[in-house]
C-alpha cells in the first residue's frame, strides 16, 4: 500500500530494529540468550505501549535471514525462545485484540515451528485491534526478489504498484517511523522497499532497556518531522489551510 501524508502526529505504522540484546547481556556478564529473553519482555512492553497510544501497526525485526550466521547455540536458543514466546504470548494477544502476522521465508524453519507460526496467525486472525508483524527469517532483498518472482510466475508486468502489492507486508500501509535501538545507524536489510519514505529514528538505548519513556521520545521526534513526500513546505501549508 502506498504511503500517504497524515495530519496526525502519531505514526500509523511503526517498524523497529530491536538491536542491543547481546550487548545488554555482555555488560551484565550474562550469556547472550539472557539478553534475548529480556528483549522479549521489552517487546511485550512495547506492544502494549503502542496499542495504548493508538498505533495501528507495529512491525518488528525478530530474526533476519543473516542471523543464521550466528553461533549455532545462539540460533537454537532463539528458536527455542520463539517457541516459548508463542505459547505464552498468543493468549495475551488474543485478549488484547491484536492480530499477528509472521513475515519471512518459512522453508528454512522446522516443520514444528512452521505449524506454530501458522497456528498463532489463525488464532488471532479475527482480532480487530493493532496489527503486529513479526519479521522472522526475513530480509528486505528477499522480499523484493520474492515479489518479483511472484509477478513473473503470473506473467504480470513488473511495475511499482504491482511489486508493492506482492510484498510480504502488502496487507498494511508502509511504515511512517522506523526505530533502531542499540546505537547503530543503518537499517540492515529491513523493509528496504517499504521504508522508502519512513522517518528514521536512531537511539543509543539497548533494546532490553526500551521502555515507555523511550517510546514517547521516539514519538515526540516523529511529531517534530515535516513529511513532504516530494512536495515543498509551502505546498503542505496550503494543503493544510485548505483542509
Amino acid at each position: 500500500m502506498a504511503n500517504a501524508s497524515s495530519s496526525s502526529d502519531l505514526p500509523r505504522h511503526i517498524a523497529i530494529v530491536m538491536d542491543g540484546n547481546g550487548r545488554w547481556a555482555r555488560r551484565r556478564l550474562l550469556p547472550r540468550i539472557a539478553g534475548h529473553r529480556q528483549g522479549v519482555e521489552s517487546l511485550r512492553r512495547c506492544i502494549r505501549g503502542c496499542a495504548e497510544r493508538g498505533v495501528q501497526v507495529l512491525t518488528v525485526f525478530a530474526f533476519s535471514s543473516e542471523n543464521w550466521n550466528r553461533p549455532s547455540d545462539e540460533v537454537s536458543g532463539l528458536m527455542e525462545l520463539m517457541g516459548k514466546a508463542l505459547v505464552r504470548e498468543v493468549p495475551e494477544l488474543l485478549r488484547a485484540g491484536i492480530r499477528l502476522h509472521f513475515v519471512g521465508e518459512r522453508r528454512a524453519l522446522s516443520e514444528g515451528m512452521r505449524r506454530a507460526l501458522s497456528q498463532a496467525e489463525a488464532d488471532t486472525a479475527g482480532n480487530a485491534g493493532m496489527v503486529l508483524n513479526v519479521c522472522f527469517n526475513y530480509g528486505g532483498r528477499w522480499d523484493i526478489a520474492q515479489a518479483a518472482a511472484r509477478l513473473a510466475e503470473r506473467g504480470a508486468p513488473i511495475t511499482e504498484s504491482a511489486l508493492a502489492s506482492a510484498m510480504a507486508l502488502a496487507h498494511v500501509p508502509d511504515p511512517d517511523l522506523l526505530i533502531r535501538t542499540g546505537g547503530e545507524q543503518r537499517i540492515s536489510n529491513f523493509l528496504l522497499w517499504q521504508c522508502a519514505y519512513s522517518e528514521l529514528y536512531f537511539t543509543d538505548c539497548l533494546w532490553p532497556d526500551f521502555d515507555d519513556a523511550a517510546l514517547d521520545e521516539a514519538l515526540a521526534a516523529f511529531a517534530g518531522r515535516e513529511r513532504r513526500f516530494g512536495r515543498t513546505s509551502e505546498q503542505l501549508a496550503r494543503t493544510a489551510a485548505a483542509g
